[in-house]
């Protein structure tokens, strides 16, 4: 059992670990200290939902969908281009008046749909969560699935919150005009690159 649980564990990780949309968000939610434990927390439940569906048969719908996929993938293009968009503008701005005014503006139901649609509209989150997570969860026997699935998502939690965590440990250097500025660079890079590969590969689909 411990086994197939570790096993879950490092997939889970592999699959979370590397720079994405969500990653980025929580960083910068955290150097703002801008409900950042509520971005994990949400994160974490998304993933949870995710990968229980893909371990338990989703795999199989989501790819007998290629209409599903194709709007999925295009509308997340759209939404990190726009997301890109003003995290560089952001970026750019001279004035920090203008840079403090964007943090305090930023509501709960803002973060929540922000986190929503970077996370919901991201393929990559399927691809990991149900092609990989859930084809080799679902190979496995039936009482050795809830043992995989628990471990890919104490992997999940465990990231996301100490992501947050970090971030916030380390806000009071983070959340310095200068810092914020950075942390935007990356996050629209992110985005922007994030977004082109999602282009690149509806073209190849259509």
């Amino acid at each position: 059992m411990f086994t197939i649980y570790l096993q879950g564990v490092l997939l889970g990780a592999a699959m979370i670990l590397p720079l994405g949309p969500q990653n980025a968000f929580v960083l910068q939610q955290g150097s703002r200290k801008q409900f950042h434990l509520m971005s994990a927390l949400l994160c974490a439940l998304s993933d949870t939902l995710l990968i229980i569906a893909g371990v338990f048969g989703g795999s199989a719908l989501l790819s007998q969908s290629e209409i599903l996929m194709q709007l999925i993938t295009w509308a997340g293009v759209v939404f990190l281009l726009w997301y890109g968009y003003g995290a560089f503008r952001t970026a750019m701005t001279p004035d920090d008046v203008v840079l403090q005014s964007e943090k305090k503006n930023l509501t709960r139901w803002k973060v929540i749909i922000t986190l929503f649609a970077v996370t919901w509209l991201n393929p990559h989150v399927y691809l990991d969560t149900f092609v990989v997570l859930g084809s080799v969860g679902s190979q496995l026997e039936s009482q050795f699935r809830p043992w995989f699935t628990a471990g890919a998502l104490t992997a999940s939690f465990v990231w996301f919150f100490a992501l947050a965590a970090l971030a916030a440990w380390f806000s009071p250097v983070l959340n310095k005009p200068r810092s914020q500025r950075i942390i935007n660079v990356f996050v629209g890079t992110v985005m922007w690159f994030i977004a082109f590969q999602l282009a690149k590969q509806g073209i190849e689909y259509l």
